[in-house]
């Protein structure tokens, strides 16, 4: 078979990937909203695959479709309420950020930005240290350097990758802030869920679409290139 045919044969799936991928978020955000477990039960573990396949399908870089992979592992080993689960989930996530930094590579990004994250992380892990269980702190505070890393590098990729950063660092401290026994918004889970899956899409959209970089950013690891929907 050749490659063009390989590259069809892909296409073909990239449209109802996306769209299985849009369905299964608005069912696990209504899930959510409505206090309807077994909706979230049955759509969140599918999130991340169907995205990785969309990403797959659009020939994007293999570290974009393992950081995705990652993320499922971290969203299904976060649903049972218990610490070693939670604390498998956060290393898997942790994971996925490596994947994510080693994609961004060593394009420079502003210094201006990387002091902003840098500001934030510090002030926000101390805000809710003394909240934090004694065993989670070090592991947390590690698991937000690095978040922090990949959200600041992600600008390497344009604005969408760029927001899809932010949003993840936003979902991750509203988790934090939860643990840390802080007050809520209404219906928090939802939150979190939402600006988690706005993250991921508008990371992957990022990476696959050609930016400033040029052909660098349309170009994935192992010269593999995106194609377009």
């Amino acid at each position: 078979m050749s490659a063009g045919a390989v590259t069809d044969a892909r296409a073909r799936f990239v449209r109802p990937l996306l769209i299985a991928f849009l369905v299964a978020s608005a069912v696990d955000l209504v899930g959510v909203l409505a206090d309807v477990r077994l909706a979230h039960l049955v759509a969140k573990p599918l999130l991340m695959p169907l995205l990785a396949g969309y990403a797959a399908a659009r020939r994007g870089p293999r570290l974009l479709v393992a950081a995705l992979l990652f993320g499922w592992g971290g969203d299904t080993f976060l649903l049972p309420d218990a610490d070693a689960a939670f604390l498998i989930g956060m290393g898997s996530f942790a994971a996925g950020h490596v994947c994510y930094l080693w994609l961004f590579g060593r394009a420079r990004s502003s210094v201006l930005l990387g002091a902003g994250y840098a500001a934030v992380l510090v002030g926000f892990v101390a805000l809710i240290w003394g909240g934090l269980p004694a065993d989670l702190r070090i592991p947390m505070a590690g698991y937000s350097l690095l978040l922090a890393a990949m959200a600041y590098r992600s600008s390497t990729r344009g604005r969408y990758a760029a927001l899809g950063g932010a949003l993840f660092l936003l979902s991750d401290a509203l988790i934090a802030t939860g643990i840390a026994d802080w007050p809520q918004l209404p219906a928090p889970d939802f939150w979190v869920m939402l600006t988690y899956i706005v993250a991921q899409l508008l990371l992957t959209v990022g990476v696959l679409t050609p930016g400033p970089e040029g052909t660098a950013a349309a170009t994935g690891a192992y010269g593999e290139r995106s194609i377009s929907i």
